[in-house]
């Protein structure tokens, strides 16, 4: 039985509102040098690209070949892994002692091309199941309501923030990491209060939830920095890469689900609570990898 969430006409709008704070934020801290700053290593933008846009999407696909969850929770593990990198992600990479300047550019790029790629990558890995079309079609969407609606939650912010930096950048040094912190401490006091008030639909499901959401992100991780350590890079481009295929923005989820998926409980609380965990898992996983890596990088 698919659980039902209570949330409200102004909570979507309160939601609206955060993922574009955070947008902004994230944009504070992109500069157009990001896009150029590692041209001579390719080779670690590639296996960035490649991890997040194909290696994550595949991953889910296995998991839901493997463990056949209901069409909803198949749909939200599909939908976070075709959103952007998270903006924590350049927080934990520092803390990991990764490389920041690659893990700022693979986020300056996810989230500016996201409003294209997250529905493209959507509609193409969800097409793979014909009982996930059919039940995406139930909600009488489209390719291009998600992509118009992500210009406006997602590419216009990102805008914003980056023109803000670039004309006011002195007041952008002040700002710019109080902003950051803000922003993960609202996003994160949104989902748990959404938690709370839906307690009932998230304990009937947790169980269920919490493993589903636990694998796939372990996967991203360690899948990832796997990835990675194949294609032989350095060590602090191994855990960059890492981090930011584990750690994914499921406030955009969020949004989404609840502007175009009716609310879907199922798909609604595998982004909750993902949005939860991966800070648990990106707290864990950078503090024990920066004591010793997991493989010895040749």
């Amino acid at each position: 039985m698919e659980p039902q969430l209570h949330f409200s006409p102004s909570s979507l709008f309160a939601l609206n509102l955060c993922l574009a704070f955070i947008m902004f934020g994230v944009a504070l801290e992109i500069k157009p040098a990001h896009f150029f700053q590692l041209r001579n290593n390719k080779k670690a933008l590639l296996t960035g690209f490649l991890s997040q846009y194909l290696l994550l999407p595949l991953g889910t696909i296995v998991l839901i070949y493997l463990f056949e969850p209901a069409p909803g929770l198949a749909l939200g593990m599909i939908l976070v892994a075709a959103c952007p990198g998270g903006n924590a992600s350049n927080f934990f990479t520092l803390l990991a002692k990764g490389n920041l300047a690659l893990s700022v550019t693979l986020t300056a790029f996810s989230s500016l091309f996201a409003f294209i790629l997250t529905p493209l990558s959507f509609f193409t890995w969800a097409s793979i199941f014909p009982e996930l079309s059919i039940h995406i079609k139930s909600f009488e969407i489209n390719f291009f309501d998600l992509f118009y609606n992500m210009i406006g939650i997602l590419l216009l912010p990102l805008l914003a923030g980056m023109l803000f930096a670039h004309y006011l950048s002195e007041t952008t040094l002040k700002i710019a990491k109080t902003v950051r912190i803000l922003s993960i401490i609202m996003l994160i006091a949104f989902i748990l209060v959404a938690l709370y008030n839906n307690q009932e639909a998230f304990t009937n499901h947790i169980l269920t939830v919490f493993w589903i959401v636990v694998l796939h992100n372990a996967l991203g991780l360690m899948g990832a920095y796997l990835f990675s350590y194949l294609l032989k890079n350095d060590e602090a481009v191994n855990r960059t890469i890492a981090i930011e295929t584990g750690i994914q923005n499921s406030g955009l989820g969020l949004v989404l689900i609840f502007t175009f998926f009716d609310g879907n409980g199922s798909m609604a609380l595998v982004a909750a609570w993902w949005g939860v965990w991966h800070l648990i898992s990106g707290f864990v996983f950078s503090y024990l990898i920066r004591r010793k890596a997991i493989f010895q990088s040749t």
